[in-house]
């Protein structure tokens, strides 16, 4: 009599057991972006060409959390970060807004010289055809693209001068 019981006891066992395995199985689906997920049925994961995984271990990483308080800054060499507020030195800031107004007026130098040279080539729409342009298409073209050229590079050069214009 004592047997049966731990008979059917393992029996239940060795069910629930396979009920929960079936559960637990991990597809890997492809695409961007690759999906892991165990809410797939046998019939769907195939489907879908999703692959299980069984055997293969994985790994789940906790998401890393931003520090509180920034780090202090060094006293030697290199430079500071700022106080242990957040501010920042002034005589750093006026250096790097110093920095940054230079950046951008070399930009605007450069943009402002490409343009020239497109207007220059475009001439107000009349410009000579090439020799490669035996074909009044490949010059209709080009004017096309040069024009286009233009607007760009004057969009650019009023973006260069609203960046500087917001410069202390």
């Amino acid at each position: 009599m004592l047997i049966r019981p731990f008979f059917l006891l393992s029996c239940v066992t060795a069910l629930l057991a396979g009920a929960v395995q079936a559960q637990s199985i991990v597809y890997r689906c492809p695409g961007p972006p690759v999906l892991y997920t165990d809410a797939l049925s046998p019939k769907e994961a195939q489907a879908k060409d999703c692959r299980s995984i069984e055997g293969t271990p994985i790994t789940v990483l906790p998401a890393t959390r931003p520090r509180a308080n920034p780090a202090p800054a060094s006293a030697g060499g290199g430079e500071a970060r700022g106080s242990a507020d957040g501010r920042i030195d002034p005589n750093q800031q006026r250096s790097r807004d110093g920095e940054r107004r230079r950046v951008l007026e070399t930009e605007l130098r450069e943009a402002q010289e490409r343009l020239d040279a497109l207007q220059r080539d475009y001439a107000g729409g009349n410009a000579e055809r090439r020799g490669d342009e035996k074909n009044y298409q490949k010059y209709l073209d080009r004017m096309a693209e040069l024009k286009a050229s233009i607007g760009r590079q004057e969009v650019d050069v009023q973006a260069l001068k609203r960046e500087i214009s917001k410069l202390p």
